[in-house]
């Protein structure tokens, strides 16, 4: 489920051509995946074990093979068998299988260094709707981009539901060669694939690199380019095949950073001792870590559930895509994307640099803070309504509560976590673009880029919104430069290229 707006979701195709290196069944899963009654599998191989004889397995087992991930032995498999993952797992080198209906998400070693990727390319000034972006104040994104607006070489991929790739302030930027929908778990490069059909994900791309072309807003990095890798549907879910076939493509077209807006459902907390959740889960974790391998930097949003990532002991979100039921957790269980290792994860802020009333947190979860927006406890004189403004389709803007218009495109105010994470995303691309610094070693830099903020001495404000797993009082651990509500600080885009 994608990270939740106030406890609510804000945060929160056809098939194409494949991953590098990775191999897919021809005519049949196409047809199949028409079938009525059809699953989708994750079929987890051993470490270490080749899935060359994917296809023969996945026949032999009554499904039809959609992608085998060979980097990462991970396969994604369709089948109307309802005993398809107990005949797959004959195969001894198989050492799971779960099908990923109901596990979907839903929205409503370093590389080296190569040294700057070239010359700074100022973006002064402000666009139409600058005045209203008091988020990029706050983190000194126009002193910035007045140094530098960031590179085109940088790429940022956006894990989310897609780009509108005709909206005015993103179509400059758009990287249609590394853009795809990987909806049904392979990729599909046809722009007509990835469009936004939600509307999440072009909220995000433009606070990431809306460019400065004199309408609308700017993003913190308006010279960088985006890339929209659409996993979450229209509905906003986003499903373990299409998660790791977003990360197994970033990890195969050079993606420097990919936001993630989202976390892994229907279990918010996904149970390594479960071996429903485990074979997924694995999967998840190896596709993110194949990515960071080479060289992409992952950052993603806390959640929105004002829970303690680091003491989990309740689970009352999941599942969410039925009917929830409560259940005992422990560290053994974990968020995902922002709990895999290496991933930079981002809470929220409003307009008085203080946490977000319903951001989660966490000591071992939280790296950065960033704005995200505060409906109830920070609207000021620049953010009336606490929220963050940015781009928003056209096409989609009766799905929007609180419209702007410009006179040329749609803008869309909304509040979460969601809306934090392409903020620090954008200001790694900053990083980027003036260092050359990429996965561990950026997401060190990206630290670094910070204003420390320490914990409140009273945290009574938050006492109308406990944890909505398990009802506990929200309360914050660790010092002024690392602590579990802002983690290093907030982010500086100022800092970033000083």
């Amino acid at each position: 489920m994608s990270v939740r707006s106030t406890r609510v979701k804000a945060v929160l195709a056809s098939v194409g051509l494949l991953v590098a290196g990775a191999t897919a069944a021809a005519a049949a899963p196409a047809s199949a995946a028409t079938q009525s009654g059809d699953s989708t599998y994750i079929v987890l191989y051993r470490g270490g074990a080749s899935s060359a004889d994917a296809a023969a397995t996945v026949s032999n087992a009554g499904g039809a093979l959609v992608a085998n991930y060979s980097q990462i032995g991970v396969v994604i498999a369709r089948s109307s068998d309802p005993n398809f993952a107990a005949a797959v797992q004959q195969n001894s080198k198989v050492a799971g299988a779960a099908s990923t209906a109901g596990f979907a998400t839903k929205v409503n070693d370093v590389a080296a260094d190569s040294g700057p990727v070239g010359p700074p390319v100022p973006a002064p000034g402000g666009d139409s709707l600058s005045s209203l972006q008091w988020d990029m104040d706050q983190i000194h994104a126009p002193e910035a981009r007045a140094i530098n607006g960031g590179s085109p070489a940088v790429v940022v991929g956006d894990i989310d539901t897609g780009l509108d790739w005709t909206h005015p302030d993103i179509a400059p930027n758009v990287d249609f060669a590394d853009s795809a929908s990987c909806v049904s778990g392979t990729p599909n490069t046809d722009p007509n694939a990835w469009m936004d059909d939600n509307g999440h994900g072009t909220h995000t791309a433009g606070t990431i690199a809306a460019a400065k072309n004199g309408i609308g807003i700017v993003g913190v990095a308006p010279n960088v380019r985006l890339a929209g890798i659409k996993t979450g549907n229209a509905a906003g879910f986003f499903f373990p095949e299409a998660v790791v076939c977003a990360f197994m493509w970033a990890g195969t077209h050079h993606i420097n950073i990919t936001n993630n807006s989202y976390f892994a459902d229907p279990w918010l907390f996904n149970c390594r001792n479960d071996a429903g959740q485990r074979a997924i889960w694995v999967a998840e974790r190896r596709a993110i870590q194949f990515a960071q391998s080479r060289g992409t930097l992952v950052v993603a949003a806390d959640g929105n559930q004002a829970d303690d990532m680091s003491h989990p002991t309740v689970d009352a979100t999941s599942p969410d895509d039925t009917t929830p039921v409560t259940r005992d957790i422990t560290n053994a269980c974990a968020v995902v994307p922002v709990e895999v290792p290496g991933v930079v994860g981002v809470s929220a802020t409003g307009n008085l640099r203080e946490k977000s009333f319903y951001s989660s947190f966490g000591v071992s979860a939280t790296d950065v803070a960033a704005p995200g927006g505060d409906s109830r406890l920070q609207r000021t004189a620049a953010a009336p309504n606490g929220r963050v403004l940015s781009t928003w389709p056209a096409s989609l803007i009766d799905n929007c509560l609180r419209q702007v218009f410009d006179g040329t495109a749609t803008y869309c105010y909304l509040q979460g976590t969601s809306m934090a994470s392409p903020h620090a995303a954008g200001v790694a691309a900053l990083l980027e673009s003036a260092t050359g610094k990429t996965a561990g070693a950026l997401a060190a830099a990206l630290q670094q880029a910070t204003n420390p903020i320490p914990c409140p001495s009273d945290t009574s404000a938050y006492a109308f919104f406990p944890a909505v797993d398990g009802g506990t009082p929200q309360t914050c651990q660790g010092g002024v430069g690392q602590n579990g509500w802002y983690g290093s600080g907030e982010v500086d885009a100022l800092k970033a290229v000083g």
